[in-house]
């Protein structure tokens, strides 16, 4: 009888060691992470609140770089970055698309005033050295930069009003383009320094 029982006990062990074996599974490959802004009701808060961070930090991140002559160049790279993290075919189409073109048009205004004596250069934050400019910023010749700078402004302006003006068509999109507008807005305080 105790022998029996031993058996039992040695086969529900046996059973137990099999069963506690975790699975194992191949990937498929990597995986791919896609962030989904809803359709519908315009964006979403978490999304929008990212944005409009990224947008506020533009301003801090440029004015750390401490040299006038790269603000145009790096508030093109970051507005370029901010457009990079809104995806394909959702409600922030027309926002990113207003980015990408401010971003070139900024972008264009650095080179065609580019001082010719320095180089290029990519920038890192003070704070934290792994963020860091997408591309080397294009410095303005001290001589311009005045009218660079107001330039600079008007383009920023124009971007505001694009979106304030598209926001006037959709209900749902007026409060939130309002606050891109304002953050875009916010950064020529950058260029009055």
């Amino acid at each position: 009888m105790l022998n029996s029982i031993a058996k039992t006990l040695t086969a529900g062990v046996s059973c137990l060691g099999l069963a506690a074996v975790p699975a194992l599974a191949q990937s498929p490959g990597p995986f791919v992470y896609t962030v989904v802004v809803p359709g519908g009701e315009f964006g979403s808060a978490a999304f929008l609140a990212e944005l409009l961070a990224t947008l506020a930090t533009a301003k801090a991140f440029c004015r750390a770089t401490g040299d006038s002559a790269l603000q145009v160049d790096c508030l093109s790279e970051r507005l370029e970055a901010a457009a990079g993290i809104i995806p394909e075919d959702t409600d922030y189409d027309e926002v990113r698309s207003v980015l990408q073109d401010t971003s070139g048009r900024l972008r264009q205004l650095a080179r065609q005033n580019r001082d010719p004596d320095r180089r290029r250069v990519t920038v890192s934050s003070a704070s934290d050295p792994a963020e860091r400019t997408n591309r080397p910023l294009t410095p303005v010749r001290a001589s311009a930069q005045a009218a660079v700078n107001r330039e600079a402004a008007r383009i920023l302006d124009d971007a505001a009003t694009v979106l304030l003006r598209s926001a006037e068509t959709a209900q749902d999109r007026q409060t939130q383009y309002a606050q891109i507008a304002a953050a875009i807005d916010s950064n020529k305080v950058l260029l009055r320094s």
